[in-house]
């Protein structure tokens, strides 16, 4: 079943039989920032991440005749180092370039904040590189603030 996201745009559930194409929107959005990295290793992310506790939505165009999803939300749990409680955290979010600045991914998070609130948790998380400006200046204007500095030392 899906609704209407945005204006022109559904979401709707996927399932854990979307795996290939969950891991065809992360290689999408890890080559945008690093175009000549190999991600092969991210089916074995998702295969070790994906599951009916971490759910995933896929945007469609609405009315559309090609149904091949456009953007998508996946999120799961983790925990607040700091209290020790469950809180929401957001894997991966992906719009496709073609169909950004149109508000389908605030929609998407705002999807996701009250996916975490309808089950009991109060705080979402999520990571961002630092070099992907788009996003980071997306998830400051909704409100998210840094919490921690993820530091890394190549050898």
């Amino acid at each position: 079943m899906s609704e209407i996201l945005v204006s022109g745009y559904t979401i709707r559930s996927g399932s854990t039989r979307d795996r290939s194409l969950l891991v065809k929107f992360m290689n999408r959005t890890y080559r945008e920032l690093y175009p000549d990295q190999d991600f092969s290793h991210l089916a074995n992310t998702v295969e070790q991440y994906f599951s009916p506790l971490t759910p995933l939505w896929w945007v469609e165009i609405s009315g559309g005749k090609n149904i091949t999803p456009i953007a998508c939300l996946w999120m799961g749990n983790a925990i607040n180092q700091v209290t020790g409680d469950r809180i929401s955290h957001v894997f991966l979010v992906y719009v496709h370039p073609e169909h950004r600045l149109q508000g389908i991914g605030a929609a998407l998070m705002n999807y996701g904040e009250k996916w975490t609130k309808t089950r009991g948790d109060r705080q979402i998380s999520l990571q961002v590189f630092t070099n992907n400006k788009p996003a980071v200046s997306l998830y400051e204007k909704l409100g998210y603030q840094p919490q921690s500095l993820g530091l890394v030392k190549q050898l």
